[in-house]
């Protein structure tokens, strides 16, 4: 779902159901970012069902994570590592060949009230029969959307983790959730700068102007290796679930379920040991890492905003 070129599919047919990456010399084989998400359905339409169940799928599948920034390794815009990352590695963000345009957003942050100064997340917008859809599968945690978002500004849109929206603005785009009150069962968690009780706030913004990998690549570098950066400061891993979402921020792993019908979020939170840190990883995220893990767990008072919802 992240990308940049237009694509599509290959003959389903094909012995080899590969996507050719323009002008990097790469073939990417999707039948095992299929296999990866668990996706088994028809894909030789591209239509907003199939975009749907493989947005989802995706979420469910493959965590919103920064571990190799805390591993000592360097994340690139690389198309092939990315790919090796999300296939082979079970970690990281791909692409789908519909009719989309690669955006970049400015995230909000509610420590400075206002959104970042340059674009440092990558979202798409997608055509299907004349409707404009925004994909985001890479935000991760409790502002995850789980499936395309139609741009059609002030529309109640509701999800899972709450109602979604986008607002017109003239010069850009307002995407923002409405989510619900929360409810922490550790008392010791009560109070934690991980848990935000303003129920409406802004996500991040956007304009519709294309924007190319190289648009990322500052922003890139500057996520990983700028001491004031949120990554830089916390290690994030996190993956939707059928009733919710789970996270491991730094040493906090917390279980979470939406409960519409009662209009609260149900957080389970505890803190993890070291022994735990690899099997949490393991169990509850598929992750399985290379180089050791040394989690970021600092608070910044400035830059830093609310993880949860």
């Amino acid at each position: 779902v992240r990308g940049g070129n237009h694509g599509g599919f290959t003959d389903s047919s094909s012995p080899a159901l590969t996507k050719h990456v323009p002008n990097k010399g790469i073939r990417m084989d999707l039948r095992q970012y299929f296999k990866r998400i668990g996706f088994a359905g028809s894909f030789d339409q591209p239509d907003l069902a199939t975009l749907k169940l493989i947005h989802k799928l995706h979420v469910m599948s493959i965590p919103f994570e920064n571990l190799s920034i805390h591993c000592g390794e360097k994340i690139t815009m690389d198309l092939e590592d990315i790919f090796n990352k999300i296939v082979n590695n079970s970690r990281g963000v791909g692409k789908m060949g519909y009719d989309s345009t690669m955006l970049g957003s400015r995230v909000f942050h509610s420590g400075l009230n206002d959104f970042g100064p340059t674009d440092t997340h990558l979202i798409n917008k997608v055509v299907i029969d004349g409707k404009v859809y925004l994909t985001d599968v890479s935000f991760g945690i409790g502002n995850q959307l789980w499936e395309p978002l139609e741009l059609v500004s002030g529309k109640d849109q509701i999800q899972e983790a709450g109602v979604f929206r986008v607002l017109d603005k003239g010069d850009m785009w307002v995407f923002e959730q409405t989510g619900r009150k929360n409810e922490v069962l550790n008392p010791a968690f009560a109070n934690s700068s991980l848990v935000n009780k303003q129920l409406t706030k802004p996500i991040y913004c956007f304009t519709l102007e294309p924007r190319g990998q190289d648009h990322f690549t500052e922003a890139c570098h500057s996520l990983q290796t700028d001491p004031m950066s949120l990554f830089t400061n916390k290690s994030i891993c996190s993956i939707q679930t059928p009733t919710g979402f789970k996270a491991l921020i730094g040493w906090t792993y917390s279980q979470v379920t939406f409960s519409p019908d009662k209009n609260v979020d149900i957080y389970d939170m505890r803190n993890i040991t070291k022994d735990e840190l690899e099997k949490i990883l393991c169990e509850e995220f598929n992750v399985r890492l290379s180089n050791q893990l040394q989690p970021g767990d600092h608070f910044l008072k400035c830059h830093f905003y609310f993880i949860f919802y």
